[in-house]
């Protein structure tokens, strides 16, 4: 996930897709209560009878408010996903296709997994149908997830004047392998390779779940062994279900050598059967390349498809001259790696003037969604390959690029295959339906190793409690592949990680940066030598659990297609040629992990050494480097450390499986699947003070291994002293037996406290388990008794401040002020959901930084009707700040 435009990072708005999503699922959620006859608006406090896992048991609030949206939209059709128990698919379809007009359009037994799409009058009859059946765990109703934009666009101010970030030309042919620009040598990506360069990535394919990989890269094209290093390249999206019309419907029967076609004319390339669609480059108007495949200036060409079904192959008319006997015959990607192309490339420009294409068929597609004499009826659907974004195509360098520049500047796994396959549309997002069963397809049917997916989104309630994470979690434990999923933009408020990187057994991954990265990157001058990015999203879950699971570097200069300009940030002081950027953002965090995972399973393999996916989250949340000055609910287990993950491994690193059940206390901690319990101890509204002790009992509860019981030790990790143990330090777990150990919580001074339990084996190699916990001293709010506080932000750093707002209060209202003249210092309002009700997109509501389209005022802003709880006010300098230190005056009042 990238940010939107912190520094104008993630794609321009931070507000990140990521915020945006969970705001509108938040009120979408209110929503729901209020037909239920709860709060009337997103600033009232929910009904506690009517939560987001309250209602029809499997169904939840947040897809009865989706389900209300689409019958008031009047969508014809709503299509869900639905998590069964493995092999019990049938029958789960079985009831469904017996409600006239709906379709089953995807099911995976193994997984237990059923996709079908209903008719809106019958939804709810088809849900109640489902719910009845003991077999089914979760239902989720498709919903689309905004693809991050990453990059960082042209400021309208300088604003870096006076600031000394030291000299970077920029990178070219001549950097060397180790660099802040790709700064994969932070994991040890870089080091490990030159130490074990069998072990760069080879034997590994990595499956990039995004916007699709630019195929005529040339840092894409070859593994360091010479082998094609893009092997498949397929579109997840639905044909019907997901408006995405470069899926076209086979439904027109022709007969060569010539036939006529929407008012033309065409000669076949012999006297066989056909089926002829049309291909318009509009359909593509919502993508990077707006509408204009090749490249004339126009979104108004066209061309004809034609499919020969019996052969399943393609042929399309790119020349446009009515006659397919001399366009190639194109079967899909992975079956002779044949790639056409729209345009024809000028080779006098540095950019490209012609965008890559392949095809790809799906036979007997039900038609059913298309209603009417449809119903009943399948149809072959073709599909024209092109990507959406530069998004995936950056994501894909920074995994596994094999000589950026033309020089030694690789991504994290220069030796690893890849595949990519493209779920998102040409809306600018991607569904959740289009995620899972893209996920599904590259781990079922493609022969990935691990998965990388840098999107997700936001739920109000992010619990991991979802058919979606139940889906995730079974790929892995089924399939043995693991994936590694960006944790989320919407930071650096606590509890804004996002889904589904909320999954249990997914590497979530939040965003760091360094000194020289600030500097070589983006031209800004940092005192610092290592921090989160501001924009990341931070834990805990709304249950306590531990995420993100793990840090890495989040910026990164790394290819973009081809036939796009260079970008990079203006302040950095150089030039990119075409087909680079600058993105930031945890989608460029969550590929440096999943390279630095392929570069562990590749040397697995060189040594025959199982690694299962357990292991391998063990040897890296064992042997994570913690940074200093950020805490515990920030970082994870810290910043990866390939060598001593690798380490950890030789010595056969392994965990045994433990449950957890501790006290959680949230705004929406009664809406857990176990009310007021979850994975972790998260206490936000129990009302602790600064200087009070309260006592946590933890249940621990052993999983696996020997029947007898065993000893395990309790430590603490990035622990500020809020945290003791009420016991001793060592514990017995007998198997499948709960032991509660007491943990005792005093916060010296007011705000947001937070460390690791771990509960750890000698006898294993690595950390067994780690439990978060986290705890909130908030100072009280009151219209006689206002905050006022005074500090410094620093350039690209973030202070919190939590406050609890009393129930009643009409209007809270915060003011900043004090600042030095040109400062671009902000605040930012959270919510106690951790919902940021201002526009985070580093384009907004700064001091001294204009912007034309802002309409938010930086000084002072009132939120009328604020929920009760603990609120989260954040202040923070921008990038481009003329100063390093930030003077600053924040009152926040009550009333």
């Amino acid at each position: 996930m990238t940010p939107a435009d912190r520094t104008a990072p993630l794609g321009g708005a931070r507000h990140t897709p990521y915020a945006l999503t969970r705001i509108a699922t938040a009120a979408a959620l209110v929503a729901a209560l209020t037909a239920a006859g709860a709060a009337p608006a997103l600033a009232s406090d929910p009904s506690p009878a009517q939560g987001p896992n309250s209602g029809p048991a499997k169904l939840g609030s947040h897809n009865a408010a989706l389900l209300a949206d689409a019958k008031a939209d009047g969508d014809k059709t709503v299509t869900m996903m639905i998590a069964t128990a493995p092999g019990q698919t049938a029958q789960v379809a079985g009831k469904l296709d017996a409600i006239q007009g709906a379709s089953v359009g995807q099911t995976y037994d193994k997984l237990g997994y059923v996709r079908a799409t209903v008719p809106t009058p019958k939804a709810d009859a088809a849900i109640a149908e489902a719910q009845k059946l003991g077999s089914v765990h979760g239902i989720d109703l498709k919903q689309e997830i905004k693809l991050p934009d990453p990059s960082p666009k042209a400021d309208s101010v300088q604003g870096a004047k006076g600031r000394k970030a030291g000299s970077y030309p920029g990178p070219s042919k001549d950097t060397p392998a180790k660099n802040p620009y790709q700064p994969a040598f932070e994991t040890g990506a870089v080091g490990f390779v030159e130490d074990h360069p069998k072990a760069d990535g080879r034997g590994v394919t990595i499956g990039i779940l995004d916007s699709g990989i630019d195929l005529g890269h040339p840092a894409l094209q070859k593994t360091t062994t010479g082998e094609r290093k893009i092997v498949d390249w397929v579109t997840a999206t639905d044909p019907l279900t997901d408006k995405d019309d470069t899926w076209l419907p086979m439904t027109s029967d022709v007969t060569g050598p010539s036939f006529s076609f929407g008012g033309r004319t065409y000669t076949a390339p012999g006297n066989g059967s056909y089926e002829v669609a049309l291909f318009r480059e509009s359909a593509t108007v919502g993508g990077d390349m707006n509408g204009d495949l090749n490249r004339d200036g126009d979104t108004t060409d066209s061309w004809a498809v034609l499919y020969d079904k019996a052969k399943g192959t393609v042929r399309v008319d790119v020349n446009d001259n009515g006659d397919f006997s001399d366009d190639e015959e194109m079967k899909p990607y992975k079956d002779g790696f044949q790639v056409g192309y729209f345009g024809k490339d000028d080779p006098a420009t540095p950019v490209s003037e012609r965008i890559p294409f392949v095809v790809q068929v799906r036979k007997d597609v039900p038609m059913d969604p298309k209603g009417g004499d449809w119903i009943g009826k399948k149809a072959d659907f073709v599909n024209i390959g092109v990507i959406e974004s530069e998004h995936g195509t950056h994501v894909a360098g920074i995994t596994a690029a094999n000589g950026l520049f033309g020089g030694k500047m690789n991504g994290a796994a220069p030796g690893a295959k890849l595949v990519s396959s493209r779920a998102c549309t040409w809306s600018g997002g991607c569904t959740n339906v289009a995620l899972t069963e893209g996920m599904i397809d590259l781990v079922v049917n493609r022969g990935v190793d691990i998965v990388n997916m840098s999107i997700g989104g936001l739920p109000a309630l992010n619990d991991g409690n979802n058919a979606r994470a139940e889906l995730y979690t079974r790929l892995i434990d089924t399939y043995g592949v693991q994936l590694v999923i960006s944790a989320g933009n919407s930071g650096p408020g606590a509890n804004t990680i996002g889904d589904p990187g909320l999954a249990d057994k997914v590497i979530s991954v939040g965003a760091a940066v360094s000194k020289e990265t600030w500097a070589a990157n983006y031209g800004s001058e940092v005192t610092t030598k290592y921090a989160m990015m501001p924009f990341s999203s931070r834990g805990p879950r709304e249950d306590g659990g531990f995420t993100p699971t793990i840090t890495a570097p989040g910026a990164s200069i790394n290819t973009t297609p081809t036939w796009e300009p260079g970008a990079p940030v203006k302040e950095a002081g150089y030039d990119l040629p075409p087909g680079y950027g600058m993105l930031q953002g945890t989608s460029m965090a969550s590929p440096q992990a999943a390279g630095a995972s392929a570069l562990l399973i590749s040397a697995a393999k060189q040594k025959r050494m199982p690694l299962s996916p357990a292991d391998l989250r063990t040897a890296l949340t064992s042997t994570a480097k913690q940074i200093k000055g950020v805490q515990a609910y920030e970082q994870g287990s810290g910043l990866i450390s390939i060598e001593d993950a690798w380490d950890a491994l030789r010595d056969h690193a392994t965990a045994h499986t433990y449950t957890v059940k501790a006290p959680v206390s949230t705004a929406l901690s009664d809406r857990l699947k176990t009310p007021g319990f979850g994975t972790g101890i998260y206490d936000r509204e129990s009302g602790l003070k600064p200087g009070e002790t309260r006592t946590y009992d933890v249940t621990v509860t052993r999983t696996s291994g020997p029947d007898k019981a065993l000893w395990h030790e309790l430590k603490w990790r990035n622990n500020d002293g809020t945290f003791k143990l009420a016991g001793d330090d060592e514990v017995k777990l007998p198997l499948n037996k709960p032991v509660t150990v007491k943990v005792k919580a005093r916060a010296k001074a007011a705000g947001l406290h937070s460390a690791i339990l771990t509960v750890d084996d000698d006898r294993t190699e690595g950390i067994d388990q780690q439990i978060m916990t986290t705890v909130i001293a908030a100072e009280p709010l009151t219209a006689a008794q206002p905050l006022k506080k005074s500090g410094k932000a620093v350039r690209n750093a973030t202070t919190s401040y939590f406050l609890t707002v009393p129930k009643g209060a009409k209007s809270l209202d915060v003011a900043l002020g004090d600042l030095a003249a040109g400062s671009q210092t902000r605040f930012i309002a959270i919510n106690p959901y951790g919902v940021p009700v201002d526009p985070t997109s580093t384009v907004n509501c700064y001091p001294n930084y204009p912007n034309p389209a802002n309409t938010c005022r930086p000084d002072a802003r009132s939120y009328k009707n604020p929920i009760p709880g603990v609120w989260e006010i954040e202040v923070e300098s921008r990038r481009t700040s003329p100063l390093l230190d930030n003077p600053y005056g924040l009152t926040v009042t009550a009333n």
